[in-house]
């Protein structure tokens, strides 16, 4: 209690010393609450909580005057929603800081975000919605010395739950845009970047010589011409051992990855393509502990993120130690009046990504450590993940709207979910989707999904998946302030008869201003979910939900 009311002084005391004559500054902020009851449901394998009610909820306070800015956020978690890391437990500030800029320098005490290049060595991030914050909490430096060059370093140590991890980390980033440190007006746009990045814990192994100082480094280039944009980055991190091998083995393997994007766009038209690789590139907060609360790094996944129901029952995570990736996506939007494009135009958009495991097995489970996986292996090496979609988006008269998908997924269960080889094996999935909206008149809308997934397994396994599923959702809408929601998912195509269940959710929400309010009651099934490659398990649940959201 004496670390917040000095904190709130503190934040006080800030906001009168930077006060001039009648501008003192402003002062914004949202609230969040997250609020669920647990009850047994013994067919879905729901567990009651002892507590019958579990809550989560947050609270940001940010005052800015001119040049300065400080900030503080309060988390209450009595207890965290069940599918948040138990580790998560009871209330307090979290994260605060403050900040001040004066010619070209920025300085930062306290906690901040940061990531160096596309995170590939370095990333804290907050993500709600995954249970993780990894804020740091030391100092951070920025500094613009002339025009085009943006250097910064900083220190500090990294949030798991409430507390910080063990690893001290030092880490420094480089950047000059070529055309305006020079003042080209060349139609090339050349961007170069470095970073580094070390962390420090103490030897505790009395077994093994561990560094104690583990040290990544990143090169990456930015192109811009016309129409096209190119992004690349290479990323290198010297070994962290650990145990993985044997009780008696320890790792000495360094760690590599890169990823490359190219671009293409123009009006109605555009075209992405990326490729990723990721060698024993798994980098921590603390070498002793598991976890994503404890991941510094991020890779993203190259697979789409899909946003309906059934396309996203079976996510794809990254496997920062060894996967190589391949994505395509196509867009191209037919204009009014031509055959295809109708009175409103038509939208088609093409998707493809493959993920592989590396030919010759990551250096991450090998003793050599001259081992070498292939560089790049387009069909080789174990299948994770395969998705190929077809999206349709048209618009048929001023009061329809329609979205259909079609498309085809092989996922990696075993792997991608960390079960025992054959226990499950690899699932091929074709999804349908049609999501078709009616305006039926000024401010009151209807909007209807219908979708399909049809699986099988394609090799003999030891347990069942969950075979084929239905969907249907149908939401009312009275703008701007109601909406009404019903979802059944329908596991209608399990083998097992008596696990061919409903999961019936309801929800009704009420918005007015800058206050959001929304209730519900339903059941949820057990699976993952994934926010760009980085998941987590979702246990099943029945109860009702409560979530409310303000911001000034």
């Amino acid at each position: 209690m004496k670390k917040i009311t000095f904190l709130i002084s503190a934040l006080s005391i800030s906001i009168l010393v930077f006060s001039q004559e009648n501008s003192l500054g402003e002062i914004h902020g949202d609230f969040n609450l997250n609020l669920q009851s647990y009850q047994e449901d013994s067919a879905i394998g729901a567990q009651a909580a002892d507590e019958i009610i579990l809550n989560n909820a947050y609270l940001n306070l940010n005052y800015t005057k001119g040049n300065f800015a400080a900030g503080l956020r309060y988390e209450s978690y009595l207890n965290a929603l069940a599918d948040y890391d138990p580790e998560f437990k009871g209330n307090g500030i979290t994260y605060r800081y403050a900040t001040y800029s004066i010619d070209g320098l920025e300085i930062t005490a306290g906690n901040y975000y940061e990531q160096l290049g596309s995170g590939l060595i370095f990333r804290t991030y907050e993500e709600k919605g995954l249970g993780i914050d990894n804020a740091m909490d030391g100092v951070r430096l920025k500094y613009n010395p002339s025009i085009g060059i943006y250097l910064k370093t900083f220190i500090g140590k990294s949030r798991t739950h409430f507390t910080y991890a063990d690893g001290i980390f030092r880490g420094a980033d480089a950047e000059i845009n070529i055309n305006e440190t020079f003042d080209s007006e060349s139609k090339t746009k050349v961007i170069l970047g470095g970073s580094f990045i070390s962390r420090y814990q103490e030897r505790d192994n009395l077994i093994f010589t561990i560094p104690q100082n583990v040290s990544a480094y990143a090169g990456r280039l930015n192109l811009n011409h016309g129409k096209w944009s190119y992004y690349g980055e290479y990323a290198y991190k010297i070994n962290d051992p650990v145990n993985v091998l044997t009780e008696s083995e320890m790792n000495y393997a360094s760690g590599n990855a890169f990823t490359q994007n190219i671009t293409f766009s123009k009006k109605g038209f555009g075209v992405v393509a990326e490729i990723h690789r990721a060698d024993n590139m798994t980098f921590k907060s603390d070498r002793d502990r598991d976890g994503k609360a404890y991941l510094i790094n991020y890779i993203p996944t190259l697979s789409k993120p899909h946003a309906y129901s059934l396309l996203a029952l079976y996510p794809c995570a990254t496997q920062a130690d060894g996967e190589f990736g391949m994505q395509f996506d196509i867009f191209y939007k037919f204009q009014k009046g031509t055959i295809l494009g109708g009175k409103y135009g038509t939208k088609v958009a093409l998707n493809y990504s493959r993920i592989n495991g590396l030919d010759g097995g990551p250096s991450f489970l090998n003793d050599n450590t001259e081992h070498t996986p292939s560089l790049i292996n387009i069909s080789d090496g174990i299948l994770y993940y395969k998705d190929l979609n077809l999206s349709l988006n048209k618009k048929i008269s001023k009061k329809i709207n329609t979205n259909f998908i079609l498309a085809n997924q092989t996922y990696n269960k075993d792997l991608l979910e960390g079960k025992p080889t054959g226990d499950y094996g690899i699932l091929n999935s074709t999804i349908i989707v049609a999501d078709v909206s009616y305006k039926i008149k000024s401010g009151h809308s209807l909007r209807m999904e219908l979708q399909t997934l049809i699986s099988k397994q394609l090799e003999s396994a030891k347990q069942l998946a969950e075979g084929d599923w239905s969907m249907a959702l149908l939401e009312y809408t009275i703008s701007p302030h109601w909406f009404f929601t019903i979802q059944d998912m329908y596991n209608n195509g399990h083998e097992d008869v008596s696990k061919q269940l409903h999961y019936v959710n309801l929800n009704a929400g009420f918005i007015k201003g800058a206050n959001r309010f929304e209730i519900g009651y339903g059941k949820k099934r057990e699976g993952i979910f994934c926010v760009g490659g980085v998941c987590k398990t979702v246990p099943s649940s029945n109860g009702f939900t409560l979530t409310i959201s303000s911001s000034f």
